[in-house]
């Protein structure tokens, strides 16, 4: 296939001023999908300028009238879900059914989004002092970026999208050089709704495209998903340039299981967990902490269940588990597990020979469990964003509290138990900004931000709901006094 996907730029698709392309292919068959301009600063130029060009006019226009463009949005979006979702399988790897779980995330942002003129909402203060009052008022910062990761092709890009256009900003979608069929196809949507030219831009490429990004004047804001090394790159040269900058990195998202957990809800909810997206999401289950006499009960289970895990590829309904992205994926994800095993990690469960018949070349990794895994060794410590899943022990749940906060890492943590003081002290405790009780993907609803603490998020303010607000919005407080007969005199 030759098709060169285009840029979308002022209300027009444009190619790129860079003719080097890389390829996109499906993850199960390995076919080429589509090539996607690498990119260059030229792209982001014309982009930045179109968005700023748009910004004042944008920024004028009432909020009632904004939020309209997203109602249309949020339909158009529902009436396409399942086509969609299986672009986003098909480039992705993901299961049909994960694609369309994101198609609901993304949905629901736009949602509350849509609320935008109760959240700009603000403070009054009358009479301060006699005769003169103060006030707050949120104000749009400008032209705000996101670069996207490849995981959440259609979810992560709502999460900040919806928000800044409708808190009165224009905006630059630049999708993962992976999965760039999506949010491409989704733009093609987007451009049914008439928004004034330059609201909304879209623009392919790789790290040029992204140091562009970081430095153009015009932006203002940048939102970006991905590794915590390329997030902190992005942090610091952003914030270098006087943006706001927001970076979520990565995970090493551990669960505590007491042991009184209900057994086979939470084998269920881990095994999907750790296992669904193949791994690659950036709240996926990746140790299990087992207290007291847990590791007897649950041990066996897990990998019963992690066994039960079909590979297949995702538009197939009988598919548990996709392929993961490459196969550079693949042969780092397989050396990771190799380096565990030399360390001494005690493999139970090896996913690395897993062939799915129909699909051989296939980037597929099984369902892989280490136990006893070393302290600050490989699989303890390193991200390794695939179907790998390490298994420790502690003897109490103050001792499991203490592995998790050691980690470097700190988006999600979960515990499951029937005690509600351990779950209390789990969440009073544990050191991570999205915990879950009973609840194997802490993933916040819209109308709650995205937490995440230590190296897993680089910034003040999160995405989603008020904190995307904030992010998006920059205060000014005026302080007005207005004379009349009585105060003219003074």
């Amino acid at each position: 296939m030759n098709t060169i996907l285009k840029n979308y730029i002022n209300g027009q698709w444009v190619s790129s001023k860079n003719d080097k392309t890389l390829t996109v292919n499906n993850p199960a068959t390995t076919r080429l999908l589509a090539k996607v301009p690498a990119g260059c600063s030229e792209d982001i130029e014309l982009a930045a300028q179109a968005a700023a060009s748009s910004a004042k006019a944008w920024r004028d226009t009432p909020a009632t009238r904004r939020i309209q463009y997203l109602f249309k949005m949020k339909q158009i979006l529902e009436d396409h879900t399942d086509e969609i979702a299986e672009i986003c399988t098909n480039e992705c790897g993901k299961t049909f059914a994960e694609s369309k779980g994101e198609m609901a995330r993304a949905i629901e942002n736009i949602e509350v989004a849509c609320g935008i003129p109760t959240l700009l909402q603000s403070e009054f203060s009358e009479d301060i002092a006699t005769g003169i009052d103060e006030f707050m008022i949120r104000q749009p910062i400008g032209v705000g970026a996101c670069i996207a990761p490849f995981n959440f092709p259609i979810m992560i890009p709502f999460w900040f999208l919806p928000y800044a256009i409708a808190c009165g900003n224009t905006y630059i979608v630049k999708p993962s050089e992976k999965v760039p069929m999506t949010m491409t196809r989704i733009f093609e949507l987007i451009a049914e709704l008439n928004l004034p030219a330059g609201v909304l831009n879209m623009v392919h490429g790789g790290k040029e495209t992204v140091d562009a990004i970081l430095d153009n004047p015009e932006i203002k804001a940048i939102s970006f998903v991905g590794s915590s090394a390329v997030a902190q790159y992005v942090y610091q040269r952003g914030t270098a340039n006087g943006k706001r900058v927001q970076a979520q990195g990565g995970a090493k998202n551990p669960i505590v299981v007491m042991p009184d957990a209900d057994v086979e809800t939470t084998v269920k909810i881990i095994a999907d967990s750790a296992f669904g997206c193949s791994g690659q999401r950036c709240l996926a289950a990746s140790l299990v902490i087992l207290v007291g006499d847990a590791k007897k009960k649950f041990t066996s289970k897990l990998i019963d269940a992690a066994k039960a895990k079909k590979c297949g590829y995702g538009m197939d309904p009988e598919a548990d588990m996709g392929p993961v992205i490459s196969i550079e994926s693949r042969r780092r994800i397989k050396k990771l597990i190799e380096d565990g095993i030399e360390e001494g990690d005690e493999l139970l469960l090896d996913g690395r020979a897993v062939s799915v018949k129909g699909f051989e070349d296939g980037h597929f990794v099984g369902s892989t469990i280490f136990e006893n895994i070393k302290q600050g060794g490989i699989i303890h410590t390193t991200e390794v964003f695939g179907p790998v899943l390490g298994l420790m022990s502690a003897d109490t749940l103050d001792e499991a509290i203490d592995l998790v906060n050691q980690g470097l890492y700190g988006n999600s943590a979960c515990i499951f138990t029937n005690s509600g003081a351990a779950a209390r002290k789990f969440r009073h405790d544990a050191m991570a900004g999205n915990i879950g009780v009973n609840i194997g993907v802490a993933a916040p609803m819209a109308f709650f931000p995205f937490s995440g603490w230590k190296n897993s998020f680089f910034g003040d303010l999160h995405a989603q709901s008020r904190h995307a607000v904030e992010f998006y919005t920059q205060t000014k407080v005026v302080v007005e006094r207005w004379a009349d007969e009585w105060t003219r005199k003074f």
